[in-house]
């Protein structure tokens, strides 16, 4: 007989992360992906409405904070691990949808790159890896006290890249998504369980499908999608 998950408290305090990260190259060039952050936000409203203490934090958005939660506002990968490091020692659960940048330039020029004033018809920039935030918080490990859910969004085959990424992070689950679902309004999700657990989340508004998530939190056998 399999061995029953701890049961989660009614009241949990939650950590969301949320939209893109920017990695500076000069004052005025960044990379950075298309994600709006929306997702994260509806999780972030969502946990709320089902009476939980939410912290989020934030990529560079513009959307509005869901009333009752605590946002904090960084720019970078590692301004992500910082702030999330800081919140997860007293934290329950995390929802990390950010779509935190897995590379960095090397150097960030203290000047406007001008690598075209010579004529070049090419210039070369040199990456550095950021930090994996989810799993420097986990250490790769599960903690049967705590919810981890972690994001993957993939193209072509992707369940057998999210479930590698499920175990390296330590996550309890993960939640695959594809590129459709950039700046879109509405989702489907398919998420993934440590435990086998596969379930399917048709296509929804991000608000709903926020809610099927936040159900996450509850024991596995009470989840039912909303």
């Amino acid at each position: 007989m399999p061995k029953a998950e701890p049961r989660r408290r009614s009241r949990m305090r939650v950590l969301v992360t949320a939209g893109p990260t920017r990695e500076r190259i000069d004052p005025v060039r960044f990379l950075s992906n298309d994600s709006s952050g929306r997702m994260g936000f509806a999780i972030a409203e969502a946990a709320r409405r089902a009476g939980h203490d939410v912290v989020l934090i934030a990529g560079p958005v513009t959307l509005a904070t869901p009333k009752g939660v605590r946002r904090i506002d960084v720019e970078s990968a590692r301004d992500m691990l910082a702030a999330a490091k800081k919140e997860w020692r007293s934290a329950d659960a995390l929802f990390m949808a950010a779509a935190v940048a897995d590379w960095r330039p090397a150097k960030q020029l203290a000047g406007k790159w001008r690598a075209k004033d010579g004529g070049a018809k090419s210039a070369r920039l040199d990456l550095v890896r950021n930090p994996d935030v989810i799993a420097t918080l986990t250490g790769g490990e599960r903690d049967p006290d705590r919810v981890v859910v972690a994001f993957a969004l993939e193209t072509g085959a992707g369940e057998r890249r999210a479930l590698a990424k499920l175990a390296e992070k330590g996550a309890d689950w993960i939640v695959l998504n594809g590129p459709v679902a950039l700046n879109a309004d509405t989702t489907a999700l398919v998420v993934l369980g440590a435990d086998g657990v596969r379930i399917a989340i048709p296509k929804r508004t991000k608000a709903a499908a926020a809610r099927d998530l936040v159900a996450l939190l509850r024991h596995r056998d009470d989840f039912r999608l909303g």
